[in-house]
């Protein structure tokens, strides 16, 4: 039930940052910000921490979680470039708007929504703090997410009436992600392994994709201040929960 209702919060966060693409970009900045040290803190203060522990207690390679964070990273990095080089121009990420480029980027973050969902049915799997802290930060990255979908598709061209159907795509992926998880379950050293997959793909989604958004509207310094907030709220948070 809590996966169910976590990833329809998910749901709703995705349609918010629509909304707000479709509106405006107001303080935008600051509550990316806030995402970013919201995920860091994740990795650093549960992810690697529950690795290290399931390592431990089942006497695992610790260098094969390791080897799959870096792995979760390149590979989102190398999907993202490949998009961007293969539906691109000849003029090499010069200025291109086409219909079709803003679908397939919608697509390919519908496709980021499932796997959000399926990490926290995941996270449940592992302890119920490790569930609700992957919550958060999946909240928060499915709010950019919508605004990215949203974004995507109207500077491409697409009619705001398609830009609606492929929110609702991205919306509904979560859901559908958290309930697929129920129908399976994991041994522990298969879940190491998962998890060093999805901090590898958390840092780079916080890296390279919200980090650059929360100082692009010119709030840097206090989207600084933002991040460091949301680090120490997710290292509070491992703490007590």
């Amino acid at each position: 039930m809590a996966v169910f209702l976590l990833t329809f919060v998910a749901a709703l966060a995705a349609l918010a940052g629509g909304f707000i693409a479709f509106r405006s970009r107001s303080r935008l900045g600051l509550a990316l910000g806030f995402t970013a040290g919201l995920i860091l803190g994740l990795v650093a203060f549960d992810l690697l921490p529950e690795i290290f522990e399931i390592v431990d207690s089942e006497g695992l390679d610790p260098v094969w979680p390791m080897i799959s964070l870096v792995g979760g990273f390149l590979l989102f990095h190398i999907i993202e470039k490949f998009i961007l080089i293969h539906h691109g121009t000849e003029e090499k990420y010069g200025p291109h708007r086409h219909p079709y480029v803003g679908v397939v980027g919608a697509v390919a973050l519908s496709g980021h929504s499932f796997l959000d969902g399926l990490s926290i049915g995941i996270g449940f799997q592992v302890s119920t703090a490790v569930g609700m802290a992957v919550a958060i930060a999946v909240i928060g990255h499915r709010f950019a997410d919508g605004f990215n979908t949203t974004n995507v598709m109207l500077y491409h061209q697409n009619k705001p009436s398609r830009a609606k159907q492929m929110l609702a795509v991205a919306a509904v992926m979560p859901i559908l992600g958290g309930l697929s998880s129920l129908l399976f379950s994991l041994s522990e050293g298969v879940l190491a392994i998962y998890l060093g997959f999805f901090a590898g793909f958390l840092l780079y989604i916080g890296a390279s994709d919200i980090l650059p958004q929360a100082h692009s509207d010119g709030a840097s310094r206090k989207a600084i201040v933002m991040t460091v907030l949301g680090a120490i709220f997710m290292f509070l948070v491992s703490q007590l929960v």
